[in-house]
């Protein structure tokens, strides 16, 4: 068996790989790379610096959009468990069973030909997977693709293996969790 020649392979395993759009395998500290087109190339250290600062609200804006999505939901889970009307007017023994409910509330309602009724408020105590609903599904998909759309904005960035838009993409995450990330946080936490 032959020794293996690195000489003759040097040429194809280069880890500046030219031939990829300018892309390389290994992390670049050149102020001149690319933003996901060539028109968006820094010509200049101020040009650079501001792609890097565009990138750091950017990863801002993808932390906000987290957040929001979050508290988002949650209202919609609560307005979903706290609309359960029950109709006692005319039924004593289900009035009677509901007056020992300590998650009812007192209320009275107007129906859809205007006559009041009076009706015990109960919150549903186990969380259930809420109805489809076009006013709440819908913003919440156009929210989802948003997100979707910023975060692969940001994967691109770092597939550009620039080291300084990698450390604005971190700045950006850092900052965003820092300022509103206690939002997006659940009651477990």
């Amino acid at each position: 068996m032959a020794p293996h020649d690195d000489a003759s392979h040097g040429s194809s395993h280069s880890t500046t790989a030219s031939g990829s759009g300018g892309h390389g395998t290994a992390f670049t500290t050149a102020h001149t790379t690319p933003l996901y087109s060539s028109s968006w190339t820094p010509t200049s250290t101020g040009a650079y610096a501001g792609t890097c600062l565009f990138l750091v609200v950017l990863a801002v804006i993808f932390r906000a959009l987290f957040a929001y999505k979050h508290v988002y939901e949650r209202r919609q889970l609560d307005r979903h468990l706290n609309r359960r009307y029950v109709v006692i007017a005319g039924k004593p023994s289900k009035a009677e069973e509901l007056s020992h409910e300590s998650d009812a509330k007192s209320a009275l309602l107007v129906g859809p030909r205007g006559q009041e009724e009076d009706v015990k408020v109960v919150k549903a105590n186990r969380r259930e997977v809420m109805p489809f609903r076009l006013s709440v599904d819908v913003p919440r998909a156009l929210l989802v693709t948003l997100l979707t759309g910023v975060g692969y904005l940001l994967m691109l960035a770092v597939m550009t293996y620039n080291v300084g838009y990698f450390l604005s993409i971190l700045a950006g995450t850092l900052v965003g969790e820092l300022a509103i990330g206690r939002y997006g946080q659940s009651e477990e936490h």
